[in-house]
């Protein structure tokens, strides 16, 4: 749990271009869904994943362009322009610029990255280069993508994406269509399904459901995390970490996911090290997708934003001094609330309320991407080394959300690795707690033998 030594080293780009569909496609205008163009998503995401070359001296550059281009035939709204029309409605300007596209060489070896293979990925503002004029949220591309050929012969693909247009299930779908389209593939396996009225507000809309994590919270005591200073690390948690943690909870909470144990820990830690006021409210926001629970389920194409953001509240004296079982039961909880009247209720209150921002005073977002399977997309070179989220701390407000990442380390354990961004002084505080949790006796009326742990699948 180190800080890892930093690596630095060369890249080279190639002027960027804009890939456009293969083939004509539709000029219209798209609308969004009224879940899609909430205040909160109006922002990009990071993607990054490494592979290993082959001795063929084919050029992945060249077979994700073409892959690309192919994909975006079915997928045009990528290559459109977000415009904004009156109520902050989002809509996509179907117009076929294209998504932005750039190609680089690096002077280091997949090996040379050794721990770094996980976020934060070190140089990343250099793997995935914020082109000029291509950041904004309207009127600039939807994508931007990064190949950097390395020394060894393997390379690397870093994605942006505005997450209006979709959330990171529908990333994956649209990278494992590109995937196959580099593959040599006629059409991808998962056809695309726009459909974004699905998640539209009712007329008249209703809120039906208590949706805490959008409360206005005024930031009376500056708790917001500065930009300043911030320290990303990331942490290991295999089955080990994970049993200790159990251990610590009665034994009817020890079946709960891991999902729901590692939030409720993670929360804690994040809290004691920020050490807000003991009468201040604190939360966590557990991103949970919706695509199931809808009657019937949404369609299997589906690309745009299907989740909720689900919150838990309590005070920081109760979360930080409370056993570890508390924290779990009100993320249980949260969880739960997600239902098809939950989501209806969401786009209706977005409508209502002018598509407000989830709160982020004293908030913490957790989102398991473990399931989403970004190891899986194949561009020709197998199945990546690392993939998924490039770093922590992402949005429009700093330092507040982390991933649940799958992993694999160096000595061949599976887990989960989790991107954690805070302030300097805060991190060395979050590191003590978490490591006490994670090493110290556990209290004697929550001991149990390791024979009663039950391991969850998230």
């Amino acid at each position: 749990m180190a800080p890892q030594d930093p690596l630095v080293f060369e890249v080279r780009r190639r002027e960027a271009e804009l890939v456009r569909p293969a083939r004509p496609t539709p000029r219209e205008y798209k609308r969004l869904s009224d879940v899609d163009d909430q205040e909160g998503l109006r922002c990009q995401i990071p993607v990054i994943q490494f592979y290993r070359g082959d001795s063929t001296g084919q050029d992945p550059a060249r077979a994700v362009r073409e892959g690309l281009a192919r994909a975006l035939v079915l997928y045009y709204p990528f290559a459109g322009r977000l415009r904004e029309l009156p109520g902050r409605k989002l809509v996509v300007d179907c117009n076929e610029e294209g998504a932005m596209f750039v190609e680089a060489e690096a002077d280091v070896t997949l090996d040379q990255f050794g721990d770094a293979l996980r976020p934060p990925v070190p140089c990343l503002e250099e793997l995935l280069f914020d082109v000029p004029g291509s950041s904004a949220i309207l009127d600039s591309p939807l994508l931007l993508i990064q190949v950097t050929r390395l020394k060894c012969g393997g390379f690397i693909f870093a994605l942006r994406l505005n997450h209006t247009i979709s959330d990171t299930a529908g990333l994956v779908q649209f990278m494992n269509a590109v995937g196959e389209m580099a593959r040599g593939a006629d059409a991808p396996s998962i056809r695309p399904v726009w459909q974004r009225e699905l998640l539209d507000a009712r007329d008249p809309p209703q809120i039906t459901c208590t949706h805490r994590e959008y409360d206005q919270v005024e930031d009376t005591k500056g708790t917001l995390i500065p930009l300043d200073d911030m320290d990303h690390r990331s942490f290991f948690f295999g089955a080990a970490q994970m049993s200790a943690l159990r251990c610590r909870l009665p034994p009817h909470q020890q079946a709960s996911s891991t999902f729901e144990v590692l939030t409720a820990c993670l929360w804690r830690c994040r809290t004691v090290a920020l050490q807000p006021d003991p009468e201040e409210e604190v939360r966590v926001l557990c991103v949970v997708n919706a695509r199931t629970k809808f009657d019937p389920p949404l369609p299997a194409g589906y690309y745009g934003n299907a989740f909720a953001f689900p919150v838990a509240v309590t005070t920081t004296d109760k979360l930080c001094q409370n056993p570890l079982g508390y924290a779990l039961e009100l993320v249980k909880k949260a969880k739960a609330d997600v239902t098809e009247e939950y989501m209806r209720s969401l786009a209706d209150l977005m409508v209502t309320r002018g598509r407000p921002h989830f709160t982020g005073v004293r908030s913490f977002m957790v989102a398991d991407t473990t399931k989403i399977r970004f190891g899986d997309v194949d561009f020709g070179w197998g199945k990546p080394v690392y993939g998924g989220p490039a770093k922590g701390g992402v949005g429009a407000i700093p330092g507040v959300a982390s991933f649940y990442i799958s992993f694999r380390n160096r000595q061949g354990e599976d887990g989960i690795v989790v991107p954690v961004c805070l302030p300097a002084l805060a991190m060395r505080r979050f590191v003590r707690e978490l490591d006490a949790l994670l090493n110290d006796p556990p209290p004697t009326t929550t001991t149990t033998t390791k024979s009663t742990f039950v391991i969850s699948s998230l």
